[in-house]
């Protein structure tokens, strides 16, 4: 189950590609509450919040994973200063994963709104206090964070589309195993 040396192991892309499906969930789901109103649209947010704290949970079992499990090196001919960017990229989006779930079940807490994961079980608010005005407080951070995090999908996309198609390097191959690699 180790990384192997040429390609991500079937733990990091099942986690890399589930996690990047609910974030996409995510702003899908946002969008159906900003289009909707009553009952409807805060289902739309009871499902956002249960994804956001599942993107909470597989992002902390990814950064295990990735404790024990080293990342490949990158291609010896990439610039330092886009091998510095790419492990910067990943670095801010462990921080982001983090961070937007956080804030989220942080502004929950601060007033006082249940958290259903699902229908299936309530999930514990954080002892905190302040009410609307801390809650609106942690939604601002959540949303500046939303913002940084549309940039490093952006980053992230144009990267990996630049090394298929320009530099031919076989770095997508590593996360998309449909990719064949180049000799």
């Amino acid at each position: 189950m180790a990384e192997p040396r040429n390609r991500y192991s079937g733990v990091s892309l099942i986690l890399h590609w589930v996690i990047a499906l609910a974030v996409v969930v995510q702003v899908l789901l946002i969008m159906a509450h900003d289009a909707t109103e009553g009952p409807l649209s805060r289902e739309f947010v009871q499902v956002h919040k249960a994804v956001g704290l599942t993107i909470l949970v597989l992002t902390l079992g990814r950064i295990g994973w990735r404790l024990t499990n080293p990342l490949i090196a990158l291609p010896v001919e990439m610039p330092r200063w886009e091998r510095i960017l790419a492990r910067t990229t990943q670095i801010a989006f462990y921080v982001v994963l983090l961070v937007m779930p956080l804030t989220g079940w942080l502004a929950s807490s601060a007033g006082g709104r249940e958290i259903s994961w699902f229908g299936l079980l309530q999930w514990p608010l954080l002892p905190v206090g302040g009410g609307r005005e801390a809650a609106g407080q942690f939604m601002d951070v959540h949303g500046a964070v939303a913002k940084l995090l549309y940039l490093l999908i952006l980053l992230h996309v144009v990267g990996a589309l630049k090394h298929q198609f320009i530099n031919r390097d076989n770095i997508l191959h590593r996360m998309i195993p449909l990719i064949p690699r180049r000799p």
